[in-house]
């Protein structure tokens, strides 16, 4: 087993970015990003592989409470530099410490902004009571209590968020410890630290900290109570009510929550979950969801299973007639298969999406450890054989993915983000699997990873016509 990340597939995956950069920015030299996105996305993946490898090594020997404190401290410190230089830096770019064309956030921060002046009674009928369905509606009644207490500061807002990101981090490092020991636990723990788009969301006033925190959660708690020899009425209730929770920020994940919960208590050996247990959380689980289900909830996930094809043809319709040609192309087929390392890095500047520049590297980071989260899947299916007691993390990331590969948003990294966890959990399990046999498709995945780089940066560009 490997314990930590290799310098030498560290080093490999900073070459591969520079590399990549330098012949896109060449190719594509009218369409080259600006300065500043090149310094971030050189930082971003020097930054991750860099110090994934030097951590990952020499936090894989100290006691599990030194590793605790030095992981809480790194997130916790990498999360408030980033909001503290992202609030500069969009403040200089945009004349307010918002993201470049910022649609959702400047809505959520107006809403909360009101609803924190009017009756908590108000709040809840708007949010609630009065609504078709509950999508986003956690995550207002979340930032308008925080403005209802301390005022409507966005910097506090933020470094809220640096907190939850932080606990976030944590929590899928116990997750992945008691998924695939402690070694590549830790190296998990270290890739979600680390992991610049996770970092970046934590200086954005959108909704994804606070959800990725309620999603992990729930996956850590169904986990526990599914590997542990005790259960009360608590730990059998607080998995349900987090995977209910998720339902009020985005309801695919709550759909995707409950499927994975299913799945593992179904599939889930018995020598790690006992018959008896098994059958008593199964019986529990449906008396509990038939209790609390019905009404916006049963409408919304209906509405969502039904509009699944018609909003995946409405945005491929949508986007050809704003000038992108060949986005007719990307179907649920075709976009399915890829959906383990998507999206791809933005390498070139048009139409001015500068949100996609900021992002850029660390959407490399995920097409190079993609690699790795498929020799995890092929080792637990075909070597190990061990997929029933990894069947919670991987069900609920591949289910979700593939629900968003059918919608119109499965090349959009803000809907693939709740997948990245599980990913990072698979991926450092891949990396620990490393042997002779599966390094040969490692280096061949190099190419690859370059000419996903150079092909997007084609389509980018040819989409709209301008070579």
């Amino acid at each position: 087993m490997v314990p930590f990340l290799p310098n030498k597939l560290s080093n490999t995956a900073i070459y591969l970015y520079l590399g990549s950069l330098a012949a896109v920015t060449f190719f594509f030299y009218r369409f080259a990003m600006g300065l500043d996105f090149i310094v971030m996305g050189i930082v971003w993946v020097v930054g991750f592989f860099g110090l994934a490898s030097l951590l990952s090594r020499q936090w894989s020997q100290i006691s599990e409470k030194a590793y605790v404190r030095n992981l809480l401290l790194t997130a916790l410190g990498l999360r408030m530099l980033w909001v503290v230089f992202s609030m500069v830096f969009y403040t200089l770019k945009t004349g307010i410490p918002f993201e470049f064309e910022a649609a959702d956030s400047m809505f959520y921060h107006g809403e909360a902004m009101w609803m924190s002046q009017v009756p908590l009674a108000t709040v809840v009928d708007v949010l609630f009571t009065s609504r078709d369905g509950w999508s986003d509606s956690g995550y207002l009644f979340y930032l308008q209590m925080v403005y209802r207490i301390v005022g409507p500061s966005v910097l506090v807002a933020r470094l809220l968020k640096c907190v939850w990101g932080t606990l976030m981090v944590y929590l899928l490092y116990r997750l992945a410890q008691r998924n695939l020991g402690d070694q590549a636990g830790r190296m998990a723990g270290v890739f979600a630290c680390l992991m610049p788009n996770l970092i970046i969301y934590c200086g954005l006033h959108l909704k994804e900290v606070e959800m990725l925190l309620l999603m992990v959660a729930t996956l850590e708690r169904a986990d526990y109570l599914i590997r542990s020899r005790h259960y009360t009425v608590f730990t059998v209730a607080t998995p349900v009510l987090l995977a209910l929770s998720l339902f009020t920020f985005r309801t695919v994940l709550g759909i995707s929550a409950f499927f994975s919960m299913a799945t593992a208590l179904l599939f889930t050996s018995p020598r790690v979950i006992g018959r008896t247990k098994r059958w008593v959380l199964i019986a529990w689980s449906v008396l509990a969801l038939s209790l609390l289900v019905g009404g916006n909830f049963t409408s919304e996930v209906a509405q969502v299973w039904e509009n699944r094809l018609e909003n995946q043809a409405a945005k491929r319709e949508y986007q050809t007639a704003m000038g992108s040609r060949w986005a007719r192309y990307a179907t649920g087929t075709v976009m399915m298969p890829m959906m383990v390392f998507l999206p791809y890095p933005t390498m070139v500047n048009v139409s001015e999406q500068y949100n996609q520049q900021v992002m850029s590297g660390g959407n490399f980071v995920r097409n190079y450890l993609g690699i790795f989260v498929l020799i995890a899947i092929y080792s637990a299916v075909f070597v190990n054989k061990n997929w029933r007691d990894l069947s919670l993390v991987g069900s609920f990331t591949l289910v979700y993915l593939g629900i968003v590969s059918m919608s119109g948003f499965a090349n959009a990294e803000r809907f693939l983000l709740p997948g990245l966890p599980g990913l990072l959990v698979m991926a450092a399990s891949g990396v620990s699997l490393l042997n002779a046999n599966n390094y040969r498709a490692v280096r061949l995945w190099s190419f690859v990873v370059v000419a996903m780089a150079l092909g997007w940066a084609y389509f980018k560009v040819g989409n709209r016509g301008l070579l």
